[in-house]
């Protein structure tokens, strides 16, 4: 799909949507023009972005450019992991039982609860008062 034989693939996860292409390279691991680490500012974000690549010992070994958009930066990190998973898997199908093992090529089905009428939130309840 892209330069020197690289894959892309989707991800998502609440509202957000990441859009990777991964081909062979250095380790570059790039999200909206920014590097990986200024965009997931906490580390456990970061952490949870990379994990497919440790759990496949490719971290030094492909680049990664990412466009992510929609939903918050936990989101987006969350679908970061699942786009570069299915790239994973479509670059090298070896993978696939390790990933799948692990639970990294299952999407999150979670999303928010929709707010309902006559409640401050979706479940929430006014304080009950008998007096």
């Amino acid at each position: 799909m892209t330069e020197k034989t690289g894959v892309s693939a989707t991800g998502r996860r609440k509202e957000a949507v990441a859009r990777v292409e991964l081909m062979p390279g250095s380790g570059a691991f790039t999200i909206n023009k920014y590097e990986l680490r200024e965009y997931l500012t906490r580390d456990t974000l970061v952490q949870h972005a990379v994990q497919p690549l440790e759990i496949t010992d490719m971290t030094g070994k492909v680049d990664i450019r990412c466009v992510t958009r929609g939903g918050g930066i936990s989101g987006q990190a969350g679908a970061v992991r699942l786009a570069v998973s299915r790239a994973l898997v479509k670059l090298d199908p070896d993978l696939h039982r390790m990933l799948r093992k692990g639970g990294f090529l299952t999407r999150d089905p979670r999303e928010v609860e929709r707010k309902k009428y006559g409640r401050p939130k979706a479940r929430k309840r006014f304080q009950y008062s008998k007096r």
